[in-house]
């Protein structure tokens, strides 16, 4: 098995981006699968264009992107991406689409086809903390959760998609009071153990990840 793993560049006046910053760390095989390693601009469009050909290049069985929210405790891996850019800041290249689909043509939302609850638990037990997201946001994380689904039902049939949120990083949370974060080993250790649940989980588990409000 090849899992294409994406990361975003720093955007929103960061130095750095957890996302990438954890993706290079990950090691170059988890559970037997190949891991294929990726840095994406947090740029609407340029992003998808970068990872479609990535994946023509390497036909990978899965793609797992890896993005920053700040302001999240936990590592919490997404459920669904909506069709629509709603960006409330510029991307890297000064772009603001606001309330735009990512693709004309596209349903109003893509369900992750990732084992997500499998991989939830599978992070809890490596011991760092981790729940089922039910909002990507409308920036340019949720534009790839959705674009790459897209990308998957339209040109690559039969390959899996999803996407992975992260928090800050220990160093970021400088200077930002009362705003959670988690170290960057702790982040790849959670990181391999979602990718080790792909490997293993060809169906999800049937246990609860869902949230009053």
């Amino acid at each position: 098995m090849k899992i294409l793993v994406t990361g975003f560049d720093p955007f929103g006046g960061e130095k750095v981006n957890p996302a990438i910053e954890s993706v290079k760390l990950l090691p170059d095989t988890i559970a037997g699968a190949e891991i294929i390693k990726l840095e994406i601009p947090t740029v609407v469009y340029k992003s998808l264009d970068r990872i479609d050909a990535k994946i023509a290049e390497c036909d990978p069985d899965v793609i797992v992107s890896v993005g920053q929210a700040g302001g999240r405790p936990d590592i919490t891996v997404e459920r669904v991406g909506i069709n629509v850019n709603d960006c409330r800041i510029p991307d890297n290249e000064g772009n603001q689409p606001i309330d735009e689909p990512v693709y004309a043509d596209g349903p109003a939302a893509y369900f992750s086809a990732l084992p997500i609850k499998a991989m939830v638990k599978h992070i809890n037990d490596a011991g760092i903390p981790a729940s089922v997201s039910d909002t990507a946001g409308t920036f340019i994380c949720n534009h790839v959760l959705y674009g790459v689904r897209y990308l998957c039902e339209h040109k690559y049939p039969g390959k899996k998609s999803g996407f992975i949120h992260i928090p800050f990083m220990t160093s970021q949370a400088v200077g930002k009071r009362g705003v959670p974060s988690m170290s960057l080993s702790d982040i790849v250790k959670g990181l391999t153990a979602a990718i080790e649940a792909i490997v293993l989980n060809e169906e999800d588990i049937k246990v609860t990840g869902g949230h009053e409000h």
